[in-house]
């Protein structure tokens, strides 16, 4: 990118921080005003990450320097391949559920539309910042905006699973200090190309903290990305968040897997020296360890919400152990499964609102009725959504028949594209070895295997229980803007089907450049500081 195209890598971050910003002008009670505003800032998101995912997949990685001040002294921004991806990922599934939640979920609680664009903008610092300490700062945007809308419609069940959402993320981000601290003490410096650098020069006795401090800041991520036995707060807290707030919950947790696979191989790749490969093992591990403990879930909720909150589960051991497994081929087919399994999930939850309603018509799911303020003796007043369209309960159906083959990963949609990929790398056995395929491999693939098998039988469960043989037959009332963003993320998996090939050939070429990490990092410190077109250069 040159000339002033250049500054189009921050506009992800300043684009929601000013509408945000703007948004707090305005009273609550201009509803429309604040849904316009923050309706219009997400759209034009798309519209940018897309333009942005291009870039990075026709250039060298993009860098741009905050302030003008050449890396690794100054804040940088990074544009590649990564960070691109999942830009169009968090904007694609921030559309779908606001649209959603413009329906009614806007209107349940105070600062809805600022917080969401404050969590808009801290999710797209995360993923484009090149420095540990402002990966903390938006990490820290992401989770206060977090909080706010965690709580968003109150409810006894909601608050209660917020509180404790936010007290371990508080103590997380304890562990980020101090884990970001010590690596500071031991380097010197907290950009991520010049961490990889400086490691494999390191001393014994210095690598020997660096190992400490990455362990300490591993863990914060680890509670984020919910692996087992960190994750118990995530199944309470998703299952009772609104809808359109669950679904964009969906990929908070991948923000825990992104940093887990950029500083692996950025600071702990083949070129680490004796630190390489640091933490794999516990990865590989502990992501089949989540994967079981997700797969017990789903097969014992009881809900659908909590069904598909120990999906995220599943989704997030799957790409734990991936990530250990340090493979480029394994990297590829996790990626793939990262987009389709976070888009299905996220259509999932909100479909959940919309089959529940025609299940306890009675009840309002907005949290402003007797009930959410715990007394149950009044009767609740329904709030009047939508229509009964014609062949309502068929298209909600079909839907949560696509969400279980994405779910279990059954051709012919996305999810097993993803799972084939993953599962052709994984018992692909290495180069050169005479061993054959390890048996942590076998143990992988199994669990992804019965992990798939218990998502199918539980859906099917609750299809039949639903749309087969209820026991009272009531035809739910749907709005059109509340089933569209729910069709909208599933053709965007059908799209993912379709182009499988070029979004394959796409996260291949994502892989290999997070396994060959020089290039980002010479082209991060070599940075050349902007000039605009027509300056003379110093």
């Amino acid at each position: 990118m040159t000339g002033w195209s250049h500054h189009l890598i921050i506009v992800p971050v300043l684009l929601p921080l000013a509408a945000g910003a703007l948004l707090m002008l305005y009273d609550e009670r201009r509803h429309f005003l604040k849904a316009t505003i923050n309706l219009a800032s997400t759209l034009a998101l798309v519209v940018i990450s897309v333009k942005l995912a291009f870039v990075a997949d026709s250039s060298a990685t993009n860098v741009y320097l905050l302030g003008n001040w050449p890396a690794p002294f100054g804040i940088v921004l990074v544009l590649d391949r990564l960070s691109a991806l999942m830009l169009v990922l968090t904007s694609l599934l921030a559309s779908a559920a606001l649209v959603f939640a413009l329906t009614r979920w806007h209107k349940a609680g105070a600062h809805f539309h600022t917080l969401f664009q404050f969590l808009l903008m801290g999710l797209n610092g995360a993923f484009l910042t090149g420095d540990l300490f402002n990966l903390f700062v938006f990490f820290e945007v992401m989770l206060a905006a977090s909080y706010g809308l965690v709580l968003h419609g109150s409810g006894p069940l909601r608050v209660k699973a917020g509180l404790h959402y936010i007290a371990i993320n508080l103590a997380a981000s304890f562990l980020f200090l101090i884990g970001v601290s010590l690596i500071y003490g031991v380097t010197g410096t907290l950009n991520m190309a010049d961490l990889a650098v400086r490691i494999s020069g390191l001393a014994a006795g210095d690598r020997m903290l660096l190992e400490i401090g990455a362990a300490v800041l591993g863990v914060a991520f680890l509670v984020k990305a919910g692996m087992w036995p960190l994750s118990y707060w995530l199944p309470n807290a998703y299952s009772v968040a609104a809808a359109p707030v669950a679904a964009v919950f969906a990929l908070l947790s991948k923000v825990g897997i992104y940093v887990l696979l950029r500083l692996s191989l950025l600071m702990f790749g083949a070129q680490a020296g004796s630190s390489a490969d640091f933490g794999s093992d516990l990865l590989i591990i502990g992501g089949m360890a989540t994967i079981a403990f997700g797969m017990i879930g789903v097969t014992a909720s009881q809900t659908l919400g909590r069904l598909a909150s120990y999906s995220v589960l599943v989704s997030s051991g799957t790409l734990l152990a991936a990530i250990g497994m340090s493979d480029a081929g394994i990297t590829a087919g996790a990626l793939f499964y990262l987009v389709s399994s976070t888009i299905a999930v996220g259509a999932l939850f909100l479909l959940i609102e919309l089959i529940e309603r025609g299940q306890n018509p009675a009840a309002d799911i907005l949290a402003v009725t007797a009930e959410a303020f715990g007394d149950e003796d009044e009767e609740a007043v329904e709030d009047q959504v939508g229509v009964a369209l014609p062949g309502t309960l068929a298209i909600l159906g079909v839907c949560f028949a696509i969400c279980g083959l994405l779910l279990a990963g059954l051709p012919p949609l996305s999810g097993f594209i993803g799972k084939f990929a993953l599962l052709a790398a994984v018992l692909k056995p290495a180069t050169g070895s005479e061993s054959g395929i390890p048996a942590a491999a076998w143990a992988y693939t199994a669990l992804l295997i019965l992990s798939g098998l218990a998502a199918l039988l539980s859906m099917l469960r609750f299809g039949i229980r639903t749309f087969w043989a209820p026991i009272e037959a009531v035809v739910p009332r749907v709005s059109l803007s509340e089933i569209v963003p729910v069709a909208f993320l599933l053709l965007l998996t059908l799209g993912l089907t379709i182009q499988g090939g070029p979004v394959m050939r796409y996260m291949e070429a994502t892989a290999r450049s997070l396994h060959s990490p020089q290039q980002y990092v010479d082209d991060v410190l070599s940075a050349p500081r902007f000039q605009p077109q027509g300056a003379k250069a110093e």
